[in-house]
């Protein structure tokens, strides 16, 4: 019995000991994986060109191109001055949380007649714009 014991014992011990190697083994792959990616990734930064970005303050004729912004250029981006809220009606000038701009102009589309809900949706005769729709009195 104890030569039985014994040796259930040293299996018991030396199963554990490889457990515990193999986990070890399993920490190493992954540093040395994640090594690899970094140093991976570092040769594809050193690859990559660097690209100047062409902006409309040297190129004014890029805001003309097809499938642009729109036609002026402000602070080196293509805008639309006549809708956009951060350079509504000329550059820099915004519109406030609750406005919307509409042919060059800040203006609430909840309460504005002329632009009830959106830009150029105009109510009726005798219609009132409430919270953004057209109402009779």
């Amino acid at each position: 019995k104890l030569v039985f014991v014994s040796v259930l014992a040293i299996v018991l011990a030396l199963s554990i000991s490889a457990a515990s190697d193999d986990r070890k083994d399993d920490v190493n792959d992954a540093t040395i994986e994640s090594s690899d990616y970094s140093s991976a990734q570092g040769r594809w930064l050193l690859q990559t060109k660097r690209t100047r970005r062409v902006t409309c303050k040297k190129f004014p004729g890029i805001c003309d191109a097809k499938g642009s912004p729109g036609p002026q250029c402000c602070k080196k981006k293509c805008v639309n001055i006549l809708t956009d809220r951060q350079n509504c009606g000329k550059c820099g000038k915004k519109c406030k949380f609750n406005e919307i701009c509409c042919k060059g102009k800040c203006v609430n589309p909840s309460f504005n007649r002329k632009h009830c809900g959106g830009c150029n949706n105009r109510c009726g005769n005798g219609e009132y714009c409430v919270f953004g729709l057209c109402n009779y009195a």
